[in-house]
């Protein structure tokens, strides 16, 4: 059974990790070793314990310790849970807490690309993707629309900042990923690996030479990497010179771009029925 605090002393450091600490100081928590990310509402908490994350505390209004967050709180063993009203809590926080739960929990070691990538036969590649509101839609995308990977650049935002998992309704925990390891150049020796793997790569760009998203060749393709660029710039020229296909998507209406998270759904859902 979870161990019931009432918080009586906002400033205690066991409440640091929801009130003091950056997002990125919750990545090097425990460095060199993984460090922590903190998981918002009991759905995306629950995703997160069925993939296996190990919960090291959690923060729950009080009316929802026998509400929509007691299944999850009794999956969580002995750990600290403190507890407070909506304003105690909105006032430590910042925000009001989604479904009234925060948990925090340590991060699993990155798989690596070979990984990832094994029996895949669609996945996404995301190059600096930066917004983590976007990186969720996104992996939410993916997971529905029949990719089975997801491969980001080192300067994308992180898929378990608590905005990113959140909008991904904890798709983040249930689709295989990873970074582009430090030691290997993007694109060239990142997109070098994807090609040693069997896929082919399918850049996402407004270029004269690209092929319609319906183009019947990418269809027929057995392993396909689909490379979706950062808001606002798009790919990088290098990137997708390297590329074997540039894809668009035909539009109307003068519009000449979607945004990175809505033509992620648009590309997925045609690239993803691929001809079996």
């Amino acid at each position: 059974m979870p161990n019931i605090i009432k918080i009586q002393d906002l400033r205690i450091p066991q409440l640091d990790c929801y009130a003091r600490l950056s997002e990125v100081q919750l990545l090097r928590y425990y460095e060199p070793k993984e460090g922590i990310f903190i998981a918002e509402s009991p759905k995306v908490i629950a995703r997160a314990l069925d993939a296996g994350c190990v919960p090291i505390s959690a923060l729950v209004e009080e009316k929802q310790i026998e509400g929509e967050a007691k299944e999850v709180l009794e999956r969580c063993g002995q750990i600290p849970v403190f507890t407070g009203t909506f304003s105690l809590l909105s006032n430590l926080t910042g925000f009001p807490l989604t479904r009234g739960m925060l948990c925090a929990m340590r991060r699993p070691p990155l798989p690596s690309i070979e990984e990832i990538c094994r029996g895949a036969k669609r996945i996404a590649v995301l190059e600096e993707v930066v917004n983590p509101t976007n990186v969720g839609a996104i992996f939410r995308s993916a997971a529905a629309l029949h990719m089975d990977a997801v491969l980001l650049t080192r300067g994308c935002s992180d898929p378990l900042y608590r905005r990113a998992a959140r909008v991904s309704m904890g798709t983040v925990f249930q689709i295989p990923w990873t970074k582009v390891p430090k030691n290997l150049s993007w694109p060239e020796e990142g997109l070098g690996v994807l090609k040693k793997l069997g896929f082919r790569t399918a850049a996402m760009a407004l270029c004269e030479d690209s092929v319609s998203i319906d183009d019947k060749r990418l269809m027929k393709e057995e392993r396909l990497a689909v490379i979706l660029g950062t808001e606002g710039d798009g790919l990088a020229q290098t990137t997708i010179a390297d590329c074997d296909y540039t894809v668009k998507i035909p539009m109307s209406h003068g519009v000449d771009s979607l945004n990175v998270a809505a033509a992620s759904a648009v590309a997925f859902w045609q690239l993803g029925r691929r001809a079996d």
